[in-house]
């Protein structure tokens, strides 16, 4: 699915795709409809500055062990052995 969104209405929001991007990002983190990996991708961040982002805000980090073997399996793909 592809949503669009002019750049005119992201001027009129005074936000940048970018920041779009990682609003939509904590909102589906912060409801559990995310995990940490599926939102710092969806932000175009890598998981710590996700983090870091999330901290910022004081939002606590939801992790169980399916997210742990999501991790493990993203660092296993990337070669992180």
């Amino acid at each position: 699915m592809s949503v669009v969104i002019s750049d005119r209405d992201l001027q009129a929001a005074q936000i940048s795709e970018a920041e779009m991007l990682r609003e939509i990002a904590v909102m589906l983190f912060q409801q559990e409809r995310f995990t940490l990996a599926q939102a710092s991708r969806f932000a175009r961040m890598n998981q710590l500055a996700f983090q870091r982002l999330l901290a910022s805000r004081q939002i606590p980090l939801h992790y169980d062990i399916a997210e742990l073997r999501e991790d493990f399996k993203s660092l296993q793909e990337n070669n992180w052995r």
